[in-house]
């Protein structure tokens, strides 16, 4: 009888995904309907469990589902593909970011965190950021606020997590063992988990035989076929031990939003992995599950590094009893040398390009156009029309290549743009202000530098050219806030005609006419030095660069507009008078 069931439920399976691919809708994005086939002592455990009212362990008992109200199974899945796109229907969408805090936030972490924020965003959902620190040992102090702190600096911020709260915390899975246990001990009551009393020693011996022998190293899953009797005796005598969940080994197919359809046999090629610790601690793929089920997490978009496991992720939602999300997996970010990102470069992580005044919505911009999920890739957009675009579907699965060396050319677009917008330009003037300070202090004298209206004039006229406020106060720009240090002597040797060249500019500029342009400038300078018997024209802008900036700079036209008619004439007037 088991076994006609298990063909009916095959045939109207697959004939379902016929019907579908015929009808061009893509068919259900998990084939959560296929009965699993477990090794014979798994496969019967489960069918007893299934067919036993009685003694219905895993309906009755279940500690996960009891505790922590984790998904009614009969809840199915009910996004799928559709045209190439994206449908999401009467399911609440729910996604997470699950770092660990063994590091601060760095570009592959706010690339994975921004397409759950899109995604999320797009469907009228929630963004939840989870800490993942099961991993005491490598735990980084600071490292779990400076990520939900990042996350806000980039305008990204979670609906749910440690600080904000939410219906399904804890948000830190150090403070949800509870969750763990309870379902470590249900899988173990149900027959899909054993314990483990292997010692290190011996763990390490196996791999040491596998790497010999120029194998992979595998688990032998010898805990596995332990008896009854001994596994009670053990217990008894206080050995200690894990928990690992028994893989079968047939292949689990499921289909991906971003790889389609794929299946890896995990157990055919590794062994039963751990689940939970000796330490009470879970490991990766027990914990994720559990929180992602009880979280009520529709959609998982996470790096492509995850895709085998993903098997083993739903074998143990299986074995739960319960419905697992849709799956997106994401390429990975890759140098331009083709070399993968790593912790170990200190230039990735997030709080690096702070320091070096970019901005947020630079930083989204280039790990977006660097890769692909959106209908184009334009520099200057931002975070509105990320989320307008973003389209999973069009995320290929080739790994993408970052240039940071491009990062300088997009600060500068999405800086214009800051400039450009009024309330954004006020709280660029009031940054500038707090740089000039911590930059120059006691040396600002003689005048008022820290003007609003000059610092909104510089802002405006050296847009093109910066690609972060802090140019402002690097040495090449020193001579918007501080007057140079030019003796006559130093023009004199320039031209004899230095006083005169001098004299004329400061006739111009009181004479003028209201226009005081880069463009009339020139066109003026241009007619002085026709007038001059022994200096060129190119020599006349030497000087008065020299006499305005006492060093190299742009135009001259755009130096005189930049520090206003006033202070031109102003540091004119000191060298004639020296």
């Amino acid at each position: 009888m088991i076994k006609v069931c298990v063909c009916v439920c095959v045939c109207v399976c697959v004939c379902k995904m016929v019907v579908y691919r015929f009808l061009g809708v893509g068919g259900p994005v998990l084939v959560t309907g296929l009965i699993p086939r477990f090794s014979a002592r798994f496969y019967n455990n489960l069918t007893n469990n299934n067919n036993n009212n009685n003694n219905n362990k895993l309906k009755n008992k279940n500690p996960v589902r009891s505790v922590s109200g984790l998904r009614d199974a009969t809840h199915t899945l009910s996004t799928h593909t559709h045209s190439g796109s994206v449908c999401v229907a009467e399911r609440e969408v729910r996604v997470r970011f699950a770092p660990s805090p063994t590091g601060f936030l760095h570009l592959g972490g706010l690339r994975t965190a921004l397409y759950n924020f899109l995604f999320a965003k797009q469907h009228g959902g929630t963004f939840i950021l989870r800490l993942e620190d099961t991993d005491q040992s490598r735990i980084v102090h600071g490292a779990a606020q400076d990520i939900e702190h990042t996350l806000e600096w980039a305008g990204i911020p979670p609906d749910e997590s440690a600080s904000r709260g939410g219906v399904y915390g804890p948000y830190v899975q150090s403070e949800r063992l509870s969750l763990y246990s309870a379902a470590a001990a249900s899988l173990i009551e149900s027959g899909h988990a054993y314990y483990c009393f292997c010692t290190n020693h011996r763990l390490e011996l196996l791999k040491k035989e596998a790497l010999h022998r120029g194998q992979t190293p595998r688990y032998d899953n010898r805990c596995r076929h332990l008896h009854a009797d001994q596994v009670q005796e053990n217990l008894a005598q206080g050995k200690p031990h894990a928990i690992r969940f028994g893989l079968h080994a047939e292949a689990e197919p499921f289909e991906d939003l971003v790889f389609g359809w794929t299946g890896h046999a995990v157990g055919e090629v590794e062994g039963d992995p751990v689940i939970l610790k000796n330490d009470g601690f879970p490991t990766y793929h027990l914990a994720n599950v559990v929180d992602d089920a009880h979280m009520h997490v529709s959609h998982v978009l996470r790096g492509a590094e995850w895709l085998t496991s993903t098997c083993k992720h739903l074998q143990l939602y299986r074995a739960l009893r319960t419905t697992p999300p849709t799956y997106a997996h994401l390429p990975l970010l890759l140098n331009p040398d083709g070399t993968k990102l790593s912790k170990r470069q200190g230039d990735i992580y997030i709080s690096h390009f702070r320091q070096q005044g970019a901005l947020p919505e630079a930083l989204l911009d280039l790990i977006t156009n660097c890769g692909s999920g959106f209908n184009s890739n334009r520099i200057g957009r931002n975070l509105n029309e990320l989320i307008s675009e973003f389209n999973v579907s069009k995320i290929v699965t080739h790994s993408a290549v970052l240039d940071l060396r491009k990062l300088p050319e997009f600060n500068r677009v999405h800086l214009q743009q800051r400039i450009e917008d009024g309330l954004q330009c006020r709280l660029l003037v009031d940054e500038v202000k707090n740089l000039l300070t911590l930059t120059y202090n006691d040396l600002i004298q003689e005048r008022d530098v820290l003007d609003h209206n000059y610092i909104l004039r510089v802002l405006h006229m050296r847009k093109r050219h910066i690609s972060s406020v802090k140019d402002l106060v690097s040495p090449v720009y020193s001579y918007l806030w501080l007057r140079p240090s030019v003796s006559w002597q130093q023009l004199e040797e320039m031209s004899s005609e230095s006083h005169d060249i001098i004299a004329h500019v400061m006739l111009v500029i009181k004479g003028r006419n209201g226009e005081y342009t880069p463009e009339f400038l020139t066109a003026e300078l241009k007619l002085i030095a026709k007038t001059l018997k022994k200096t060129k024209y190119s020599s006349v802008m030497k000087i008065l660069r020299l006499a305005l900036t006492g060093q190299q700079g742009p135009s001259v036209g755009e130096i005189m507009v930049s520090l206003g008619e006033d202070e031109v004439c102003c540091r004119l007037q000191r060298i004639l008078e020296a």
